[in-house]
């Protein structure tokens, strides 16, 4: 019950934002997140991806022609704002759909891409279970996730003001790597992109 308030809390956040979501994350581009997008997405491997939380689109653009990308939001306004994305060429399937509850059959996709989405999934051990249960036993996990940091004093820090952030957005103190070997993956690359907060996860099943 508590997952599901979460969950509906958490569609109704990015609905609020989605009319203004790009000016917000706007400097983050700036400051690099442009390049580290693209980086993830060219280690994409078909031809079957699954987006996680597509949001507004903005890595649409990114996919080479050749891949087929099912891309899911649990927000119906990102999901608008994501249908006007200019200067696609992959083949392109938008679903409103909960990735702790994915509705595609097992061992569907070849590789799963997020960036910045299992901070703002209420339960993402659930969600990554469910993202390995679609991958292909040869598939990959490839996760661009800012994480709570490792050093002893911010990390308290980031503890302290996570209440208080992520009412209004993302969590800012998720262990994201370590859910993601709780979820069942191994782990064939960690590597630091901003400091150890924000990452480049690549797992296997």
């Amino acid at each position: 019950m508590q997952a599901e308030t979460e969950t509906t809390a958490t569609r109704r956040r990015y609905d609020r934002a989605a009319t203004f979501y790009d000016w917000q994350v706007w400097p983050m581009e700036l400051l690099g997140m442009k390049r580290f997008r693209r980086q993830v997405l060219g280690s994409v491997s078909g031809p079957r991806i699954l987006e996680v939380g597509v949001g507004t689109g903005v890595n649409l653009p990114d996919y080479p022609i050749g891949l087929e990308v099912d891309a899911i939001d649990l927000s119906p306004r990102m999901l608008e704002r994501a249908r006007r994305r200019q200067g696609v060429q992959a083949r392109i399937h938008l679903h409103e759909m909960d990735v702790q509850k994915l509705a595609f059959s097992d061992a569907s996709f070849n590789t799963v891409v997020s960036t910045c989405v299992f901070c703002s999934v209420p339960d993402p051990i659930v969600g990554l279970k469910e993202v390995r249960r679609v991958l292909r036993a040869d598939g990959r996990a490839v996760l661009l996730e800012h994480v709570r940091p490792g050093g002893r004093r911010l990390a308290a820090v980031f503890d302290r003001l996570d209440p208080l952030v992520s009412r209004a957005g993302p969590h800012i103190n998720r262990r994201t790597v370590e859910n993601v070997r709780a979820a069942g993956f191994t782990i064939e690359l960690e590597q630091n992109l901003w400091s150890d907060i924000l990452k480049l996860i690549v797992a296997r099943s």
